[in-house]
């Protein structure tokens, strides 16, 4: 590691909880590229960055809190994007940028702590109409179908044959 990395590293600990994180600080504390960080600003609304001029980003600490959740949610729980959006529009993360802004960040190990999150509920396993109703296909009509699908291509191959000659 460079000595300007080092002590980029020894001035951003010494930030207090309350502090606006650059980008670059909030990726390498959970462990993300900040292009995944970005993705994650246009599909989850409630992650809003101040952003200064040149389009630089700074994150509140209700930002990160959420971060974290939302990377708790994919990276570990197995839900998609569209299950932590509908978790964060049913409140189901528990999560309300006020108490994330009040209560400071304690120093972890395991910056990922379990968080509560309801339980989903078994679904059955969807089936199109046309797989319900049906019927079992017997045996022979497969092989009838397959003979059937040779056939046709020994014909375009043959066809093709003959293009290539004229």
């Amino acid at each position: 590691m460079s000595e300007a990395h080092e002590a980029a590293a020894g001035r951003r600990a010494n930030k207090r909880a309350s502090a606006f994180r650059t980008i670059g600080e909030v990726a390498e504390d959970l462990d993300l590229p900040a292009h995944v960080l970005r993705f994650w600003e246009s599909k989850f609304p409630q992650l809003k960055p101040l952003k200064r001029g040149g389009g630089r980003r700074y994150y509140r600490p209700e930002d990160i809190a959420l971060l974290r959740s939302i990377r708790q949610c994919l990276y570990q729980d197995g839900y998609t994007i569209r299950g932590v959006q509908k978790l964060l529009r049913e409140g189901g993360l528990g999560f309300d940028g006020a108490n994330a802004a009040s209560e400071p960040e304690e120093a972890s190990l395991f910056p990922l702590e379990p968080i509560a999150i309801p339980s989903r509920p078994e679904r059955p396993a969807r089936q199109r109409p046309e797989q319900a109703a049906a019927p079992r296909t017997d045996k022979t009509a497969l092989e009838q179908a397959r003979r059937e699908l040779i056939e046709i291509r020994s014909l375009l191959d043959e066809f093709a044959r003959l293009r290539r000659r004229s």
